[in-house]
Parts: C-alpha cells; sequence; structure tokens
C-alpha cells in the first residue's frame, strides 16, 4: 500500500494508523467513500455495519456496488470491494441495526474512533448516546445535494449530537390533507397515510376519510350520525379504514369508489368548504374510460411518465393485490413499513396521490417526482459524499494525533461564502451545552402531559421511545419506588392500559428512567397540562433558555453554515417515519411530521419523523440538538442523506 510506505504519513501517525481499530456505521454513499479512504490510508482493523441492502438506485454513486450486487448486503459488499484495494486489511462486516442491544456500550468501547455515515436520526441519536457513555470520539457526517458536514463529537470537549434543538418541521393541518388538497403534496401524504390504514402502522389520527360517523358531519352523514345508536360509552361505534378493506376483501374496486367516489361526494356535501374553492370532480371505477397506450415496461420511462387516471388505476389495482399478498403473510398484530424504494408500496403511492389530484383539479407528478416528494428527499451528489468522507478521514488523523482542538467542524457549500469560501470551518470547537438532556452531567426533562388522558403505554412508546429515542426504558417513579414500565417482557403489561394519574404521575412527580441498552439515566419531571383541542398531549422542555434555535441570530454571520447533525431533534417529537427515509442516496426532508414546541424542547406526537438533518445553504451551523427523533423508524444505518427539518 502506497500510504504505508515512508514517507508518505509521519512515521508517527503511520504508525497509529496502523494500529487503530475503528468502526464505520453507515454503508452507503458516503460510508463507501470512507471505507474506501480508510483501506488507501492504512487502517488495518475495520468493521462496519449497515442494516440495508443495495437498491439498483445505489449504483450511480456508492461505487463499492455494482448491479451484481443488488439485493445484497450493503456492509458485506462493500466489505468484499474494500478487500479488493488491500486484501490484508482485515474487515468485519455486520449486516445488522447498531440499535439493537448486541452493539452496547463494551462493543463501543474496543473502537480508538467511531465514523458515523448514517441517514436517520434515531440511530445517530443512539450512536451519539453510547459514544458518549464509552468515551470513543465521534465523527460525525452528512450530506444534502452539494452541501456537506463533518464534525467531532467528544464527551466534554464538543456538543453532542443533542445538544440543541431543531428547527421545526413543516407540517400541514389534518382537514387539509383529508378534505380540501390543493398541492401535490397533499395528496402524496394522503396517500402515504392511506397505505398505513391499510397495511402499515395505523394511526387513527391519520385517518384517510371523512368522518361520516362524527355528528357534526354535514349533510346526511351527520344526521344518520346522530340517529345512531351510541354504544355503551355513549360513542358512536366506528369502522376504520383496514377493518373495511379487510372486510371487503381488499377488493380494489370497492377501495377505490370508496375513497374517490363516495368519500367525495360527501365532501362535497359539505358546500361550505366550495364556497371560495373549486370542488372535486369524484371518479368511479367503472366510469373510467379504457386507453389504447399502455404504461411504458422499461423503469426509467415509466418512471418519468405522467400517468393518466385510468393508468393509475390500473396501477392502484395491481399495488393493492401484491401488498394484500404481502401483508396477509405476515403475522397476527404485524404490518408493512412504507419504503420508497419497495416496487408495489411505491405504486400504490404514487397511483393514490395521482388519482386525488386529478379529482382535485391538482396537476398529477410522475412517479419518479412523486417518490422525490414522498421521501422528501435531495438526490445525493456523489462528488460531495466523496469531499465529505475525505475530510471525515483528515479528522480522524488529527484524533489519532490528539489534535481535537483542530477538528472544527467543516461544512460544505455549493457557492462561495461572502468570504470567497467553498469549504467553510467553525472558528472554534462548539462546547457542549451544560443542560443537554443527553450529554449534561445530571440529563433532565421537564415532560408537560395530560396526565388525566395519556396512558403508561403512550408514555413509553410516543414519549420515551419517539420523542427521546429510547430502546428500552424503565420507569421509576421517584420517592415511591413504583415500577411503572419495565423493559422485562411482560412485568408491566398490566399498566398499558392505565392513565398516569392512575398511578400517581401527576403534577410535579418525578421519574427516573433508566434505558439499560443505551446506558442512559434521565430524571423527568412531570406537569400536567390540558391540551386544547389541536394540541398535543405533551411537550417536552429540556431547556427554555438555552436550547432554542438560533437560526436568525447566525444568519447574520458571514460564514454561517448548515448544520447536517446540529438538527437532531425536533421542536416536537414525532412518530417514527415508517422507514420512509432510509434511502441513503438522499437526503430526506420531513415535511409532515411535527409542529413547532412554544417552549423549544420537544413536543407531542405526529405522522412521521425520521432522522437526519439539514441543510441549507441559507442557515448557519447550528450546535446541534436537545431534543427528539422520529424515528422513525427502522433505523437503516445508510448514510448520505440528512433530514431537513
Amino acid at each position: 500500500m502506497a500510504a504505508q510506505v515512508a514517507g508518505v504519513f509521519e512515521p508517527e501517525l503511520q504508525g497509529k494508523i496502523a494500529k487503530s481499530k475503528l468502526l464505520v456505521v453507515g454503508a452507503g454513499g458516503i460510508g463507501c467513500e470512507i471505507l474506501k479512504n480508510l483501506v488507501l490510508s492504512g487502517f488495518q482493523d475495520i468493521e462496519i455495519i449497515d442494516l440495508d441492502t443495495i437498491d439498483v438506485s445505489n449504483l450511480n454513486r456508492q461505487f463499492l456496488f455494482h448491479k451484481e450486487h443488488v439485493g445484497k448486503s450493503k456492509a458485506n459488499v462493500a466489505r468484499e470491494s474494500a478487500l479488493s484495494f488491500n486484501p490484508n486489511v482485515k474487515i468485519k462486516a455486520y449486516h445488522d441495526s447498531i440499535t439493537t442491544s448486541n452493539y452496547g456500550v463494551n462493543f463501543f468501547q474496543q473502537f480508538k474512533l467511531v465514523l458515523n455515515a448514517l441517514d436517520n436520526r434515531a440511530a445517530r441519536n443512539h450512536v451519539n448516546r453510547l459514544c458518549l457513555t464509552a468515551d470513543v470520539p465521534l465523527i460525525e457526517s452528512g450530506t444534502a445535494g452539494y452541501n456537506g458536514q463533518v464534525e467531532l463529537i467528544k464527551r466534554g470537549l464538543t456538543q453532542c449530537y443533542e445538544c440543541t434543538p431543531k428547527a421545526a418541521q413543516k407540517t400541514f393541518p389534518g382537514c387539509t390533507i383529508r378534505n380540501t388538497p390543493s398541492e401535490p403534496i397533499h395528496c402524496i401524504v394522503w396517500a402515504k397515510h392511506l397505505f398505513n390504514q391499510l397495511f402499515g402502522e395505523s394511526n387513527e389520527d391519520e385517518d384517510v376519510s371523512p368522518d361520516t360517523a362524527d355528528p357534526e358531519a354535514g349533510a346526511k352523514a351527520g344526521e344518520s350520525a346522530l340517529a345512531a345508536e351510541a354504544n355503551e360509552k355513549g360513542n358512536v361505534d366506528r369502522i376504520n379504514t383496514r377493518t373495511w378493506a379487510q372486510q371487503s376483501g381488499y377488493d380494489a374496486e370497492k377501495i377505490f369508489n370508496k375513497l374517490f367516489y363516495d368519500d367525495i361526494n360527501y365532501l362535497l356535501s359539505m358546500s361550505n368548504l366550495w364556497k371560495n374553492r373549486t370542488p372535486p370532480n369524484p371518479a368511479k371505477w367503472d366510469a373510467l374510460e379504457e386507453e389504447g397506450e399502455a404504461a411504458p415496461t422499461d423503469t426509467v420511462l415509466r418512471d418519468q411518465k405522467v400517468l393518466s387516471l385510468t393508468e393509475s388505476a390500473k396501477v392502484f389495482a395491481e399495488s393493492i393485490s401484491a401488498l394484500k399478498g404481502e401483508f396477509e403473510k405476515l403475522a397476527d398484530g404485524d404490518h408493512l413499513v412504507w419504503d420508497k424504494d419497495d416496487k408495489h408500496a411505491m405504486d400504490f403511492v404514487a397511483a393514490c396521490a395521482n388519482i386525488r389530484s386529478q379529482i382535485f383539479n391538482i396537476p398529477r407528478k410522475s412517479r419518479f417526482e412523486i417518490k422525490s416528494m414522498a421521501g422528501n428527499i435531495i438526490p445525493a451528489i456523489a462528488t460531495t459524499n466523496a469531499i465529505t468522507a475525505g475530510v471525515v478521514v483528515m479528522h480522524a488523523f488529527r484524533v489519532l494525533q490528539g489534535e481535537l482542538d483542530k477538528c472544527k467542524s467543516v461544512y460544505m457549500r455549493l457557492r462561495p461564502n461572502a468570504r470567497n469560501q467553498l469549504f467553510v470551518p467553525d472558528r472554534a470547537l462548539n462546547p457542549p451545552n451544560p443542560k443537554c438532556y443527553v450529554c449534561a452531567a445530571k440529563p433532565e426533562v421537564t415532560l408537560k402531559v395530560d396526565t388525566k388522558n395519556v396512558t403508561v403505554k403512550e408514555l413509553r412508546d410516543d414519549i420515551l421511545i419517539k420523542a427521546l429515542n429510547m430502546i428500552n426504558p424503565d420507569v421509576i417513579l421517584d420517592g415511591k419506588g413504583t415500577i411503572v414500565i419495565s423493559s422485562e417482557e411482560g412485568e408491566t403489561d398490566c399498566n398499558n392500559d392505565k392513565k398516569l394519574d392512575q398511578l400517581q404521575i401527576v403534577d410535579g412527580c418525578i421519574l427516573k428512567v433508566d434505558d439499560f441498552v443505551q446506558n442512559y439515566e434521565l430524571t423527568v419531571t412531570v406537569i400536567h397540562k390540558d391540551p386544547g383541542r389541536d394540541e398535543s398531549s405533551f411537550d417536552i422542555v429540556a431547556d427554555m433558555d438555552t436550547l432554542k434555535p438560533k437560526e436568525d441570530e447566525e444568519k447574520k454571520t458571514d460564514d454561517a453554515q448548515p448544520s447536517t447533525s446540529g438538527q437532531n431533534g425536533n421542536s416536537k417529537a414525532s412518530a417514527p417515519s415508517t422507514a420512509a427515509d432510509d434511502d441513503d442516496d438522499m437526503c430526506i426532508i420531513e415535511e409532515e411530521s411535527d409542529k413547532p414546541s412554544t417552549s423549544a424542547a420537544v413536543a407531542g406526537p405526529s405522522s412521521s419523523g425520521s432522522e437526519k438533518r439539514k441543510i441549507a445553504e441559507s442557515e448557519g451551523p447550528s450546535s446541534k440538538k436537545a431534543r427528539v427523533s422520529n424515528t422513525d423508524d427502522d433505523d437503516d444505518d445508510d448514510d448520505d442523506l440528512i433530514v431537513i427539518n
């Protein structure tokens, strides 16, 4: 190897390179480039982990992969390809998720340095916490289009990945999605919700149909709801979308007519909606016209063509049939996870979005455009990945030489800034936030929550796991020793449906939370809140004074740069993104998840969530985050995307 020839590196650095064991987390666009650079630089002991498999769309920028590798493990193939550069290197590959309990503190402590090349916030948060606990330096990286960032995270020296909050994510009101869409993205969000209603992790708050069982509903639906008999709780029994679809045998024609004819006619009966809007035009299955030209079979042409209503209906039927087959193979209680690289899932969303767009007089989009919007992605640029990976390895050299003070965050830009810089370094290392709820000496947050209505299961799933990114938390009521949630399977299942106040979790009480997998402890002070009608049931406040987005201030500086890792949380926490952000050759822009929290910390559940970070030319480097990630979700360890909140 040329890197091992005398004179290429200083003898001291050359020796440290040969003796240091490194972990690369993620084997996508950046991960492939990092692994190649490490092998060519003379590193002899490397481990790499990635959960994902190779997709055709990866091949134009992840150069360790080729056509014959499609469908195979990214980590394993990356290892094989890297060994072709230097077969004497010891490389161990894991086709697995870094968030499993197999990779705890002891696993991380064996490495001299960890290099992150991930694509989602949940996994980034997890690695951040384990590196802090293991006291192992972590080099974070990410790209979005032509922009990129590299930064060092070291316990006690720099900000951690979760030290600062993220900007609020763009949200769409539920009524707009269900009733009055006006943009293609509204129809795409609706279609993704529909996928979850029929096949995925169902969320009643994301129901795609108007609630005709609501007594306040319009026209005849409201009258029939008032006339319906109430159940023993005084409510009208409702049949959700999935139950109805299952009862109808997932018949494409019946589902089509309900969604695009019956539901649309119901919306038309709400005349007030259309006083200042163009009313929709219902579509009925048996009224679709036959068209002579068939949809292209070539993948590229097919993705670029804007399908007609009839063509979309055919794709709709075919995808439902395929998804039904996949869904029925699952165990009871299990569900499908939407993935933009899954042909049938993507076909379903594209077809539904275009049918709904046609109905509401909204321009239809090609499958390629819908895929980009549905995943909220910015195509990754191979050169940006390569440059970013190069900076990562340069930082690694400095860490090995003990020159941590020289590992300032570096931001890559498409155009020079006011100082004619394309690569903009921070002026100094950003120190830790003393009130960060992850890396502070005594991590703590305030949880504002509706203790009378939120259940213990929601506390665990929506707040601790989804919002605070824990893996398997234990919760004890401080002062009383009551075990509220146990990580031991089945031990506290009897508490799941109990409201918090039934277990004396009320205003002013303190919860001690411990996640053994992450070796992470957190003190949670509970404050009762009575949420308004459109308010989330909880808010997580880390620190109102110091944990506020500093974008306005940063925009004033000449060398302000976007931060890829400085946005791990968001103003409001959200549910996992159902693997919609697992493609590593794009930067996910999560638009449909959360509402900003006035407390500048994290807040209640929402629809999507996923895990990446922001890179916007107009914004300055954000320190980090102190909030929640979504995540979701499914935590594919791809790398070259960053969530744009």
